[in-house]
């Protein structure tokens, strides 16, 4: 299987920085419902979404790692169907397209030293920063499996769901991706406490979420928070942090509150963040994937890249047992 090429490899993977950020605030696009698939499009927009990844990959490339490519879904599942004026069976389509045009640039770049993986990103069905509602595991599967098997028809080697802030909606995801046996990861949102939005401690939404899927997740991921929201928490020893394979920080310390009502980018200072992923890295033995979330760009993953050798790189499995 491809995901070998991830689990086995001896050097972390890299994934991309904050790409809804980057289109708006950078490039002047507008995204309705901050849905990158609206840039498949048009000729201008998969021209950008193109130089982008190749970006990145160039970045891998260098520092001598492989790369998680993600194609442009976050918000392309049936939940947003009705916000993004199209049905569930068109949403669905873009979901197709959306792998197909990742793939294209995979089959293009892709090396035997440069290891790409086609990522299919789900994200919540509602809002990330502020939820209003917290699903079940049965509204979750039924919500996000539509898109969950699109993807995996579609053809990509992983699923990933970003952002999500309670445990109801993590085991729906990893139930729907169980069932057509497809390798899914967890990335929960933190707030500035280190805790979900929901309130509950990382680590206990961890244990629930493999207490529910029988351990199901290839592993967890923290994203959309800044490494001094979520350092304090990671208690060294703690079982559950074996389970946690991937980091994607934000550069600002700014609250998911005050974000949401910036106007303009904070993207914080690319060599202090990869000097504090240098210090996660010490806690964090099983990490695989690194990359960025909303204000980072090529020079935020490019530093980060740079500060794998601090901690000796990863050795051994990326799943663990909690």
């Amino acid at each position: 299987m491809r995901i070998d090429r991830l689990t086995s490899a001896p050097r972390f993977f890299l994934c991309d920085g904050g790409l809804e950020t980057t289109m708006i605030f950078d490039h002047g696009f507008e995204l309705p419902c901050f849905s990158a698939a609206a840039l498949l499009e048009s000729a201008e927009g998969r021209a950008a979404l193109t130089a982008y990844y190749e970006s990145y990959v160039g970045i891998a490339e260098r520092s001598g790692r492989g790369f998680v490519m993600d194609a442009p879904t976050w918000r392309a599942g049936a939940a947003w169907a009705g916000p993004l004026g199209l049905s569930v069976e068109e949403t669905l389509a873009v979901n197709g397209r959306a792998v197909d045009f990742v793939r294209t640039i995979r089959d293009r770049l892709e090396t035997a030293a440069l290891p790409i993986l086609l990522n299919g990103l789900v994200g919540p069905a509602g809002d990330a920063y502020a939820p209003d509602v917290e699903l079940t595991p049965a509204e979750a599967l039924e919500q996000h499996a539509p898109q969950i098997h699109a993807l995996g028809k579609a053809g990509v080697d992983l699923i990933s769901a970003m952002t999500l802030t309670h445990v109801g909606e993590a085991v729906g995801i990893a139930l729907a991706a169980k069932e057509i046996d497809m390798p899914a990861v967890i990335s929960f949102t933190l707030e500035t406490d280190g805790s979900l939005p929901s309130g509950q401690p990382l680590g206990e939404a961890i244990d629930a979420v493999d207490r529910a899927t029988g351990a199901s997740p290839l592993y967890y991921m923290i994203n959309c928070a800044h490494p001094d929201h979520f350092s304090g928490v990671l208690d060294e020893g703690a079982g559950w942090l074996k389970r946690i394979g991937g980091i994607r920080a934000n550069a600002s310390r700014l609250s998911h509150a005050e974000l949401d009502a910036a106007e303009t980018l904070d993207a914080g200072d690319p060599e202090e963040l990869a000097a504090l992923h240098a210090a996660l890295f010490a806690l964090l033995p099983n990490i695989r994937v690194v990359g960025g979330c909303c204000g980072t760009d090529e020079r935020h993953v490019g530093c980060i890249a740079g500060h794998g050798s601090a901690r000796g790189e990863v050795q051994g499995p990326a799943r663990a047992a909690a």
